[in-house]
């Protein structure tokens, strides 16, 4: 790139910089507009609307409320992809929708769960509501004429298919009435037999009128019929103050990422830190221009892809590096940087892009969004990394910033003997992940719960109590929370504010009567405008339904075997892909260790844990793998034993670095954050340490044992002269970094067997 050319591009950087940051984050505040102003957030962080159903039916059946909540779920994600629905009481059922304020809105929208029907005209019932899969309003070009027209799509469960089909088959040029409520919204003609299940209205004047319909059908055909009991507009469970820390926090985590990268890549870390910072901005827009809504675990999708995204430059660097020190010219370098690098960038994201497309197609509610923050974040790493950072290194270069001190000199270090002290990681780690399942033993003996499961796990007690006075949620942790914790003897309590009312919402495990009387008194004795009417209380279910626990647990699944696949096809060996994902499951094991030990609840930041470490925790893996697979072709005629040693040493500091730049994000986030994110927090940073000491010491391991010990061929390799020894590098010109290994002590037997193998190895080649 020429002088010119590189200032002008410079310049461009600049500019574009600074339009992206004043878009993302233009008078931040109650009057912005930028992105960072629009982006909604959850119910945790910023309050939503709070509606409660009573059931028409006065003791429903068990299946029918968990099928009536389950459907329910999948109406209100219209809205909201972290909407909740959860049962309250025996007849009850509670709608949270975040990121609105006007509950009466939202209920002429969501319409009132009421009976469906399709009857003919005759009046018989054809078709019950339970028998409709699903209903959507969408718009199409009629291909005959041309016009725009908009219709509601329909689709059936078996049985209603098989009704459908006898219903239209019967009812040829007549109409069959959509009946809600005993009002008939729709009365389609039947233009011939329709079988399969599916179909189409047509005739609506415009898209909403298609919308509506669909959304009334699909309300309908819940299993009970339902009565709104009242609504409200409910506070955040975290307070805004746990949003506005957690960015601050952020910024904070990212420009010292910035200076730690300048400090060790000088000028490619000022590269680095300017295609963050950029990689930052574009996030924080295409998640408003995608209209997420943010929450806890939309933060853990959005610090993995910051971590992820420093992630690719310290790969790209660090090989610059190594290209540099072998006597490269630095342009050809960094050219070299970029292009080595490429094939481990790739691998790593494509991985968790799997991981993410597979979660947002089975998960639900936080854990599609935590899908789709990770699934943009990465896409966006990804360029910022290939494309901004190589610019603006390219640009630098062009400038005349050429000087080896504006670059750094990689030292020249000894492989480490990592192989041989296997046995030591392996017993190190069987013995903490074993130790998680005799706490477990322990704790479900003497607690009855093998985990500290929280209230949206298993359910609880919700209290509202009128304080008769506006305390804030920093008063209620101060002062109430004690109160409560004392009684209960759990830690896990959320507060939850009733907008424009003094009331709160203090949900707990669930509460004996004992416990609940023994509550009310404390409240009452340290409140004294409190009385006993001022309280009342009721069970409430798991926020997170059985459903969505089981789809959770199937993506997980399925997202490990999709990457397994990935890895063993782009490697070509299925020991490189069992090799990381059993290192991976590790890292979850051992997350799983703290949270046992720790007595940290389990709930919905539990799986936004789980969900991070599995995005993450790959990528080191992967990178090391890459180098294997490049030293194998590279080293030929060394032992395997050598070539992993040496790939696993020159990978390290990419290791160490990449996991320090995540690990201090996440421990800027824990200082600084509220007690629930610190309860997110710290088991994060355990996942960072832990998949950075798998990756080292356990990945490349557990492939050299299952390439020379497992299947039908197994690896022919020859020992070093002195098993367990590593000599350092040999002198190499200025500047060079070779990282070999040469035999030492009095091994020459093993050293004339090194030089028989390599000339038979030639003799063959000549034949050939």
């Amino acid at each position: 790139m020429k002088k010119k050319t590189s200032i002008v591009t410079l310049i461009i950087c600049v500019i574009l910089t600074v339009l992206l940051g004043f878009t993302a984050v233009q008078g931040w505040g109650p009057t912005g507009t930028g992105a960072m102003r629009n982006i909604r957030t959850g119910l945790d962080l910023s309050g939503g609307v709070s509606i409660t159903y009573q059931t028409v039916e006065a003791n429903p059946s068990a299946e029918d409320m968990a099928d009536t909540i389950f459907k329910l779920q999948q109406r209100v994600d219209q809205y909201s992809t972290e909407a909740l629905v959860y049962q309250q009481g025996d007849n009850r059922i509670s709608v949270e929708i975040p990121g609105v304020s006007d509950a009466n809105t939202i209920l002429e929208e969501l319409g009132k769960p009421g009976s469906l029907s399709f009857q003919d005209e005759e009046g018989n019932v054809v078709l019950e509501g339970t028998d409709i899969a699903g209903a959507e309003g969408v718009s199409n070009q009629n291909q005959t004429s041309g016009q725009r027209e908009y219709l509601v799509l329909l689709t059936m469960t078996p049985d209603g298919a098989k009704k459908f089909e006898k219903a239209t088959s019967e009812n040829v040029g007549k109409r069959i009435m959509i009946v809600y409520d005993g009002v008939a919204i729709s009365a389609p003609t039947v233009r011939q037999t329709i079988s399969g299940g599916s179909a189409q209205i047509d005739g609506m004047a415009s898209l909403e009128e298609a919308k509506n319909l669909a959304a009334n059908i699909r309300i309908g055909s819940l299993s009970l019929e339902l009565e709104e009991i009242y609504s409200n507009v409910v506070g955040a469970t975290l307070g805004q103050e746990a949003l506005s820390t957690s960015l601050i926090a952020g910024l904070i985590g990212i420009l010292i990422v910035i200076l730690f990268m300048i400090l060790v890549y000088r000028i490619s870390g000022l590269a680095a830190g300017w295609a963050l910072l950029i990689f930052t901005f574009l996030d924080l827009i295409f998640l408003n221009a995608f209209d997420i809504t943010l929450t806890l675990t939309g933060i853990a999708g959005v610090i993995l892809t910051i971590g992820m995204a420093v992630d690719a430059n310290v790969i790209i660097y660090a090989r610059m590096r190594e290209e540099y020190a072998l006597g490269k010219s630095l342009k050809s370098s960094i050219q070299s940087g970029f292009q080595k690098a490429f094939s481990a960038i790739i691998d790593g994201n494509v991985t968790t892009l799997i991981a993410a497309a597979v979660l947002y197609s089975l998960g639900t509610g936080s854990i599609r969004g935590f899908a789709t923050t990770l699934a943009i974040g990465i896409v966006l790493s990804m360029f910022s990394a290939l494309v901004v950072s190589r610019l603006l290194s390219m640009a630098f270069y062009g400038i005349g910033i050429r000087s080896e001190k504006a670059y750094g000199v990689l030292k020249a270090r000894k492989p480490m003997a990592f192989i041989q002290k296997r046995l030591v990681f392996f017993v190190l780690s069987i013995a903490v992940i074993a130790s998680a399942f005799v706490g477990m033993g322990i704790f479900k003996g003497s607690t009855g719960q093998p985990l500290n499961y929280s209230l949206d796990f298993i359910g609880g007690t919700a209290t509202t109590v009128d304080f008769h006075q506006d305390l804030s949620l920093a008063d209620l942790d101060k002062d109430v929370q004690p109160i409560v914790s004392k009684i209960t003897g759990d830690a896990n309590v959320q507060f939850q504010q009733v907008t424009s009312s003094t009331q709160v919402v203090i949900k707990t495990r669930e509460l004996s009567v004992d416990e609940r009387e023994a509550l009310d008194q404390a409240i009452m004795d340290n409140y004294t405008d409190v009385a006993a009417e001022d309280i009342t209380a009721e069970n409430i279910s798991s926020t997170i339904s059985g459903e969505m626990k089981t789809n959770a647990v199937k993506a997980v699944i399925i997202a490990v075997i999709c990457m397994l696949l990935y890895i063993w096809v782009r490697f070509r060996d299925l020991r490189f892909a069992s090799s990381s994902v059993l290192a991976l499951v590790h890292d979850i094991l051992i997350v799983l260790v703290f949270y046992v030990w720790s007595r940290f609840s389990v709930g919905s930041t539990f799986i936004a844990v789980m969900l991070t470490i599995l995005g993450y925790s790959i990528n080191a893996t992967i990178v090391v793998f890459d180098r294997i697979r490049e030293n194998m072709r590279a080293m030929k005629g060394s032992s395997l034993k050598r070539i992993v040693n040496t790939s696993i040493t020159q990978t390290l500091t990419r290791s160490i670095y990449s996991s320090l730049t995540t690990f201090i994000t996440i421990f800027v986030l824990y200082l600084m954050g509220v007690p629930a994110i610190k309860e997110f927090a710290l088991p994060i940073i355990v996942g960072i340490i832990t998949g950075a000491y798998s990756s080292v010491c356990l990945a490349g391991s557990l492939w050299y044992l299952m390439k020379t010990k497992l299947g039908k061929n197994k690896f022919k390799e020859f020992e070093d002269a002195d098993e367990g020894a590593i000599a350092p590098a040999a002198p190499a010109a200025e500047g060079a970094a070779a990282v070999t290994a040469a035999p030492v002590g009095s091994g020459k037997k093993h050293v004339k067997k090194d030089r028989s193998e390599l000339q038979s190895t030639k003799r063959k080649k000549h034949r050939r």
